[in-house]
């Protein structure tokens, strides 16, 4: 059963768990794409400025939605108990890395992530967790640029799914459901997000 329209919609919905941070010195930042429509709603729901925390999953060889890890800016999160399960070679990691780290170069030029984020709160939106990969290398790359504070924000996610304690300082995620399989399930409409879409929000928001 679907919990949310579109990801507008659960960025409204989600925004009401993250109303102690209105106004606050505090940034707004959507895993692209999807995650950015979800944080675009939550931004101006709070009167934050957005951005985008570009990461990259990495997707296993035979099934490519299955995350086995993910890479950001100077940052590699690899789940040892998914590459078991899905029998991932070292050699297949490698190819799935380089090819995923292009793409990692080439979204982070599109989207212009290189703001200077040293002191502030970072609230890193996504459209769901599945595995978490995304999400935690997300975090982490934010981190390492000297957030100050890290909140990661999710509309659903698994019910027995918790990031690390060295990863954020603070979790809000409204729907921690059991019979979890898929973050799209969740959704009545969830089309794929394009690049136009995401530089749109972005530099609306820059306009505004």
């Amino acid at each position: 059963m679907a919990l949310f329209a579109d990801r507008s919609a659960a960025g409204r919905e989600l925004a009401e768990s993250l109303q102690p941070w209105a106004g606050q010195d505090a940034v707004v930042f959507g895993i692209p794409r999807g995650g950015v429509v979800v944080a675009a709603a939550v931004a101006r729901s709070l009167g934050l400025p957005l951005a985008a925390a570009v990461v990259r999953k990495l997707g296993a060889p035979s099934h490519e939605e299955f995350a086995v890890g993910a890479i950001a800016g100077g940052v590699r999160v690899v789940n040892d108990a998914a590459l078991r399960a899905s029998h991932v070679t070292p050699e297949q990691l490698a190819f799935v890395e380089d090819m995923e780290r292009v793409e990692l170069r080439r979204r982070g030029a599109l989207f212009h992530t290189d703001d200077d984020v040293d002191g502030i709160t970072a609230i890193v939106v996504d459209d769901g967790i599945a595995t978490g990969a995304t999400a935690t290398a997300a975090c982490l790359s934010l981190r390492a640029r000297r957030a100050e504070t890290i909140v990661l924000a999710a509309p659903v996610a698994p019910a027995d799914w918790r990031p690390e304690r060295d990863v954020v300082d603070e979790y809000i995620c409204p729907h921690r459901v059991r019979d979890f399989w898929a973050v799209g399930q969740f959704y009545d409409d969830f089309t794929q997000t394009s690049d136009a879409e995401v530089v749109e929000l972005l530099t609306h928001d820059l306009r505004e």
